[in-house]
């Protein structure tokens, strides 16, 4: 996207010095990365990323405004509620397309928003990474609000650890060890010595909850959370100590009914340039528009892609019989920007935030990107390709 950092960056590259490139991602944390990385990071010029940071302003009054939480009430399942919710969420992630207006600007268009933590400590290593390995001009930098990374560090520890012992908070997943985002975790330990803990390992006693580690058994009193209940319905059978909805003595760096509230829930509340026009199916009342084409509808309650319909007709609107539960969003086209070797890729942005307890709101801390080549962003629609997959962004200053 920006010209002479593209133009030094693929005269940089070389196919031997991307594959020693993975290779140092690989031999620190062996077996741990399970998903494809980009042979090139995203360059952003200043007045996208200007841009970018206008629509993340504009969404974030939305979300800090004093009826959203009762505007959302209905996004947290009664089955799946969990007692203790913090006054806001402590993580904000926020994914747009890179698209191109009638003006011929480069634009970003808001494809979802989570409450939930995104890769905060693999990106560092990620781009940390690129920057040795390739030619990265020095007026671009991939983090924000720090100037160094032992400074990101510093903020991740705050808002993580929140001035516990790092043996008594864990990180909480279901079967850490095959998760595709486990090379976050170890990354994640070795920043912040916290432990990725099963979820089925946790002892309940009371409102108290521990887990053992060298024999010793640790009570744990902070949870860094990265389970979802979509994961841990894929396990009906689980006999476990603790169960996720249980009331116990603990605070939540994470906790999981924002995961509900700031997802594809909150995107009908969203107005602004950048965010496409989004409404709850059972609002159009039977009336849909007469362009379904542009349209795309998503289901509430499904996660990572899950249920999503490009292609769409009156008579499948009509047979759905939980209107209220879908949403129907204007189609945004992305623009293929990123110049390959062999042709033009599109790519998607992820602004990810921290939002300490007693902050009024979020602080933008970092980024990722994802280049396809696919009809939509993702693994099984980028399968053979190359210069697809997961990235960084550097953003000019």
């Amino acid at each position: 996207m920006h010209k002479q950092a593209r133009e030094a960056f693929n005269n940089s590259f070389t196919e031997k010095g991307y594959e020693k490139f993975v290779e140092s991602l690989n031999t620190p944390f062996p077996g741990q990365l399970d998903f494809r990385v980009a042979e090139t990071p995203v360059f952003v010029p200043k007045k996208l990323k200007e841009k970018i940071i206008h629509a993340s302003d504009d969404i974030i009054s939305t979300l800090i405004s004093p009826d959203f939480r009762s505007k959302t009430d209905r996004a947290v399942p009664s089955n799946q509620y969990v007692p203790g919710e913090n006054a806001h969420s402590s993580f904000l992630a926020i994914d747009y397309a890179i698209c191109r207006n009638a003006a011929g600007e480069l634009v970003p268009q808001l494809i979802e928003l989570q409450g939930f933590p995104s890769i905060f400590g693999y990106q560092a290593l990620l781009s940390e990474t690129f920057r040795k390995f390739f030619d990265v001009q020095g007026n671009f930098e991939y983090l924000f609000g720090a100037t160094s990374l032992d400074e990101y560090v510093s903020k991740l520890k705050a808002l993580i650890l929140g001035g516990e012992q790092p043996e008594h908070v864990i990180l909480l997943e279901i079967f850490p060890e095959k998760q595709k985002t486990r090379i976050d975790f170890a990354v994640t330990e070795q920043m912040l010595g916290i432990k990725a803990v099963c979820y089925t390992k946790l002892i309940r006693e009371g409102r108290l909850l521990f887990y053992e580690k060298d024999g010793r058994k640790i009570q744990v009193t902070r949870i860094y959370n990265r389970l979802i209940f979509d994961d841990l319905f894929n396990y009906p059978d689980l006999q476990t100590s603790y169960h996720f909805t249980d009331d116990v003595d603990v605070q939540w760096v994470g906790h999981p009914n924002w995961f509900f509230r700031i997802s594809k829930f909150a995107m009908p509340f969203l107005k602004g340039e950048f965010i496409p026009e989004t409404r709850f199916l059972s609002d159009y009342r039977d009336e849909f528009p007469a362009d379904l084409q542009n349209y795309v509808l998503k289901p509430l309650f499904s996660f990572a892609g899950s249920g999503v319909q490009l292609h769409l007709t009156k008579a499948d609107l009509e047979a759905i019989p939980d209107p209220e539960n879908y949403i129907l969003q204007r189609k945004v086209a992305y623009e293929p920007v990123i110049q390959a070797p062999d042709g033009l890729v599109k790519c998607e942005i992820r602004m990810m935030y921290g939002w300490p307890d007693n902050a009024e709101k979020p602080e933008l801390l970092i980024s990722l990107s994802r280049l396809s080549r696919g009809e939509m962003i993702g693994v099984r629609y980028n399968k053979d390709f190359t210069w697809v997959g997961g990235s960084a962004s550097f953003f000019e200053h």
